[in-house]
């Protein structure tokens, strides 16, 4: 089922807009507006709004095609962006549509050599898009060139194994199984070389001997040693008992559940003033 979406925003199925406008016109079944068979459209997005709202954008785009260059400050830039987005909104919503409509009448009538002039003008974004799609087809016809050469030159091997099978079972003097079997097994190996290649196998076996591959064993966990140079920390579960959590305010609910404790926060705020403090410059 295909549904399609109209101006008004809501959306009927293909079949209904055709028994619709079997006479050429018809009204939305919803909000009873007059409604056009062309002005509908196949619906992209699953709320029909989105479909609404980008067909408005689209179509108030064309004419409010101003850009930040067109404006001497920036904040002048805003207040147009800001106008524009406040007449979509309207018109999406179907606030002040009136209001909203003759705006756009007298903002086309002002502006109407300028909205001329800026459609045959390409913005910046428009540019570098086309240079980004311009460097992606560069790539792709270079992989596929690649693709190609390599390609040919897998065909050209298998020729020449074949042809080599050939001469050797029509002048040798070995066993043809013999010659057979150790054909078999130079095909199976280039095979298996061509996809470690593409599978960048090849990269890793190119690895230095001295490289470790880790192992499945669990991690063990030590406690980092810090060296205070001094009297050590109490243990972060004899705080409470020592009275340093006598003015550690207590986690809320939201801390608590993602696993905070207030003696976390102490213990760290004693490795920072302890940390330096008995550091003695020269001494080792």
């Amino acid at each position: 089922m295909k549904m399609m979406v109209n101006v008004c925003g809501h959306n009927l199925c293909e079949s209904c807009v055709e028994l619709l406008f079997v006479k050429g016109s018809g009204a939305c079944p919803e909000c009873n507006v007059a409604l056009r068979r062309g002005n509908f459209r196949l619906q992209l997005f699953e709320d029909a709004n989105v479909d609404k709202e980008v067909d408005i954008r689209r179509r108030i785009l064309k004419d409010f095609n101003k850009q930040e260059e067109d404006f001497s400050s920036l904040r002048e830039y805003n207040d147009y962006l800001e106008m524009v987005e406040d007449i979509i909104f309207n018109l999406t919503n179907n606030l002040e549509i009136l209001e909203t409509n003759k705006r756009i009448i007298a903002y086309k009538d002002q502006h109407k050599e300028e909205i001329v002039k800026n459609r045959s003008r390409r913005n910046k974004d428009a540019l570098e898009i086309e240079d980004i799609l311009a460097l992606e087809m560069k790539q792709n016809g270079q992989r596929r060139t690649e693709l190609q050469v390599l390609e040919q030159a897998e065909k050209a091997a298998k020729i020449k194994n074949k042809e080599k099978l050939i001469d050797e079972l029509m002048f040798g003097e070995r066993n043809a199984e013999q010659i057979l079997e150790e054909h078999r097994e130079q095909v199976a190996a280039e095979e298996r070389s061509s996809k470690a290649f593409s599978t960048g196998a090849a990269a890793a076996a190119s690895l230095p001997s001295t490289t470790t591959i880790p192992t499945d064993q669990p991690f063990l966990y030590t406690k980092p040693l810090l060296d205070l140079q001094g009297p050590g920390l109490p243990e972060e579960e004899a705080l409470d008992g020592c009275g340093f959590m006598a003015h550690v305010r207590a986690p809320s609910q939201q801390e608590a559940a993602g696993g905070y404790l207030g003696s976390l926060g102490c213990y760290r705020a004693m490795q920072e003033a302890m940390a330096g403090l008995y550091y003695v410059p020269g001494a080792k």
